[in-house]
C-alpha cells in the first residue's frame, strides 16, 4: 500500500512540474535577431521560483540561475 501511495506521489509531482513549464516558439526580436525555441517556468507574481533566480536550476539546460531574488513579490525588487 506504501508503494502505491508513494507512487502516486511521485507521479503527482511529475505531472505539476511538467504544467508549471512554458513552451515558447522561436521569433525574431525587433533588431533581425533570431531566438531559438525554449522552455521557461510560468509567469507568475513572484521571482523567486524562476530558473534565472540564484539557488535554482533550469531543469532542461543545467543551467544555474545567477540572479538575485528580490522576496516573494515584484513589488520588493
Amino acid at each position: 500500500m506504501k508503494k502505491i501511495i508513494l507512487s502516486l506521489i511521485a507521479t503527482l509531482f511529475l505531472i505539476t512540474s511538467t504544467l508549471a513549464d512554458t513552451y515558447v516558439r522561436g521569433y525574431y526580436k525587433s533588431n533581425g535577431t533570431y531566438v531559438q525555441p525554449h522552455y521557461r517556468s510560468s509567469p507568475n507574481s513572484t521571482t523567486s521560483d524562476n530558473w534565472s533566480t540564484y539557488g535554482n536550476t533550469n531543469p532542461y539546460t543545467g543551467e544555474r540561475g545567477t540572479r538575485k531574488s528580490c522576496g516573494s513579490s515584484l513589488l520588493n525588487c
